[in-house]
């Protein structure tokens, strides 16, 4: 009996004890358990030797001070810069999606994706861990709002400047010709730089370098676009993709870039240059006399336009310039939205608190200073609060995608245009600094914006994708025609557009315009 109660006691104490490591075990894995947050970030094709964008300086940063404390393996998946919008529908489409995923226009994607169940609702997981968030973000977090609920986070745009238009002032040096400030003195420069090759390319000079790119579209179709829109001209006519196509003055800009076209005075083959590629050698190398980019892209250390194009071109000076005008003699441009890109959480990731932890740790004013200028003393020194670029291969190496990992915000705010100039213009090289800032102002100047809705435009989610396609068809087919023929060819294709969605977005956008009135 003493033997059985003493085996009986051994088994009920083995048991408890094995209970007891069991329940440890299971509360220790369940604290070191790793999860695994995947984050979109665009691939721009650009990572310098040695690195990639999914493994490099800022990446192991991001794993070793938010990831390993919050047991959390921070995986990035890429997503090409030339196609993004097009590859994050796929995505969405296919149940592939990352935890985290953006859309540069709330409009296009966003709406469509919540109005299909396919986002998460963020309000209560952004009640309960994102304070950061909520207060960088207060200007513009209620843009990301479908129906009362937060369906996506708008980040903070802080420069809100397009494009920049470039130019070789040595070669309008070298002729005697001033810096062009009208449209017409464009023309007459680009005329000079065919006639007189001041390059001395031995007739491969371009004298307006372009491709098949908004980059180089919107600041010339733009620039044509009559004065004194109405409000509902610009919320019914001009759709989401930010061309100006059904308001005044676009055939116009068209039939200017068929003149240069059929004058041997742009790109030739234009219409093949799809992610800006072929302009962007084409400068490197000393033929181009004109081009327009994406702001403070070609100043930028890289993809390095401007340094590669000085290392080949002794002298060569490319500089920023403003002359296109319309009408009014306005220098009229696009100009971004406040809002920059839209985060989301698909309905199908296990992940949304983790998602709002990461952009909430982001968030952190240190954390984001950090991320966006590097190492102090090493990549950067401070001038009156503003971080300045320190110049060396390490610093080119470690910095060439932080803008890209901190999407919350698309630029850092320093209190004033010239501080937030000054900035941007801190991260190139010395000699382009002021170049930069110029750039920056310049956009600035007769500046539009485009037509934003808080209402959903089905029309749009239905046939946007197939009008950028028809949009691309009337620019190059108009452009590449005959000039007798113009007119016609124009005319043709926009009635083509028209009729396969144009009307449509039309016809509900002047409904959306009206009930916003009352």
């Amino acid at each position: 009996m003493i033997l059985a109660a003493l085996l009986l006691a051994g088994c009920s104490q083995g048991g408890n004890e094995a209970g007891s490591s069991a329940a440890s075990t299971g509360g220790t894995a369940a604290k070191t358990e790793q999860v695994t947050l995947k984050v979109g970030i665009f691939d721009r094709g650009n990572s310098p030797a040695g690195v990639t964008v999914t493994d490099n300086y800022w990446t192991d940063h991001v794993q070793k001070n938010f990831g390993d404390p919050n047991n959390i393996k921070v995986e990035f998946v890429p997503i090409p810069r030339t196609d993004a919008t097009d590859k994050v529908n796929v995505m969405m489409s296919s149940g592939d999606a990352p935890d985290i995923v953006f859309a540069n226009t709330n409009v296009l994607t966003s709406y469509g994706y919540a109005k299909d169940g396919g986002l998460l609702a963020l309000d209560e997981l952004i009640d309960q861990y994102g304070p950061n968030l909520k207060k960088y973000l207060a200007p513009t977090l209620e843009r990301g709002k479908v129906d009362g609920v937060q369906y996506s986070i708008p980040g903070r745009r802080v420069n809100t400047g397009k494009y920049e238009n470039l130019i070789r002032l040595d070669w309008l040096d070298k002729l005697g010709l001033p810096m062009p400030q009208t449209t017409d003195e464009v023309y007459q420069a680009l005329k000079a730089f065919k006639e007189k090759d001041p390059g001395q390319t031995g007739g491969k000079v371009i004298p307006l370098g372009f491709s098949l790119t908004p980059a180089s579209i919107e600041p010339i179709v733009w620039s044509f676009i009559h004065d004194g829109l109405t409000d509902e001209q610009r919320y019914t006519l001009s759709e989401s993709m930010g061309y100006p196509l059904l308001l005044p003055g676009h055939k116009d800009a068209v039939q200017f870039l068929n003149k240069l076209y059929n004058e041997g005075l742009m790109s030739p083959d234009f219409a093949l240059d799809k992610d800006e590629k072929q302009v962007f050698q084409d400068v490197m190398t000393g033929k181009v006399g004109m081009y327009s980019d994406n702001l403070g892209n070609s100043y930028n250390a890289t993809p390095g336009i401007a340094k590669v194009l000085t290392q080949n071109v002794s002298g060569a000076k490319l500089v920023p310039v403003d002359p296109y005008t319309n009408n009014a003699g306005k220098h009229l441009k696009p100009e971004y939205d406040p809002t920059g890109f839209y985060l989301m959480v698909p309905a199908s990731s296990k992940r949304g608190a983790e998602a709002i932890k990461y952009l909430d740790w982001m968030a952190q004013p240190e954390v984001l200073f950090t991320l966006m200028n590097g190492v102090e003393g090493e990549d950067y020194k401070l001038a009156d609060g503003v971080p300045i670029r320190i110049e060396s291969d390490a610093t080119s190496k470690r910095m060439y995608n932080s803008g890209d990992i901190t999407m919350i915000t698309q630029g850092a705010d320093f209190g004033s245009n010239e501080k937030n100039w000054a900035a941007a213009a801190a991260s190139v090289p010395e000699e382009f600094q002021q170049y930069v800032k110029d750039a920056y102002k310049m956009s600035l100047t007769d500046t539009i914006r485009y037509a934003n809705f808080t209402t959903p435009i089905e029309a749009e989610n239905k046939y946007i994708p197939t009008l950028q396609d028809k949009y691309e068809e009337i620019i190059v087919k108009s452009v590449m025609a005959k000039p007798e023929a113009f007119s016609k060819t124009y005319d043709d294709l926009l009635k083509d557009y028209m009729a396969s969605g144009g009307d449509a977005i039309v016809k509900e956008r002047t409904e959306a315009y009206q009930a916003m009135k009352k």
